[in-house]
């Protein structure tokens, strides 16, 4: 049976990554290594686990990569919009491994971007879909068909989805929210706890629901 590996939040523990990804051993031709997003910001800046990212992808066949509201942030940054709140989110260290400064103009900053890490952000899905499945960095509005999220619920959504025991027709899998070991219910499987603030990096196994931490 292919399996799938989804792993949690990263922001940039690079370390915990690779041990991650070593105990897991995904098949590089059947197995999909599944990223929920938030790759970058606050610990190191994470430039190197999206070179180490884009470096699997030549190894492995299937690999999804989500967009967190991270990765959105960065790219608002760059086109010179919402720059205070992408400061407040641990920014300032994703800035500086690219050698970007505040005083940089939307263009310069772009330009400081390779152009292989360009691609890899604007290319980062919102969420995927299986038959059993759905993968999406924060959550969904409860009560809203898939195609019909707002791409600001499926990044910031928080206890407005937790908290719900609505049934969306397949079990949704998610990061964003950070928890001191992996939420699991009928209906959501959390897997963001807390790499950069000290906690695991989480990586479930589906559909066996086998968890791997580092």
């Amino acid at each position: 049976m292919n399996k799938i590996f989804a792993i949690g939040d990263i922001h940039g523990c690079l370390d915990k990554l690779q041990r991650l990804i070593q105990d897991i051993a995904a098949d590089p031709v059947n197995d999909t290594l599944l990223f929920i997003g938030d790759y970058i910001d606050r610990a190191g800046g994470g430039k190197d686990v999206v070179d180490y990212i884009l470096g699997l992808k030549k190894i492995h066949q299937k690999m999804i990569c989500l967009c967190g509201n991270h990765e959105d942030m960065l790219i608002r940054y760059l086109e010179g919009m919402d720059e205070d709140l992408y400061l407040q989110n641990g920014g300032m260290m994703t800035l500086r491994a690219y050698g970007i400064s505040r005083s940089d103009a939307p263009r310069e900053r772009k330009a400081k971007i390779p152009a292989d890490h360009l691609r890899f952000f604007e290319s980062l899905l919102p969420y995927y879909e299986t038959d059993q499945f759905i993968f999406v960095h924060a959550g969904l509005l409860p009560g809203i068909p898939l195609g019909g999220q707002s791409s600001h619920d499926l990044q910031w959504i928080r206890q407005e989805f937790i908290d719900s025991d609505y049934d969306f027709g397949k079990r949704v899998v998610f990061g964003h929210t950070h928890f001191s070991a992996p939420l699991i219910t009928d209906h959501k499987i959390g897997i963001d706890t807390g790499a950069v603030y000290g906690g695991k990096l989480t990586c479930v196994e589906l559909p066996t629901l086998k968890f791997y931490q580092v």
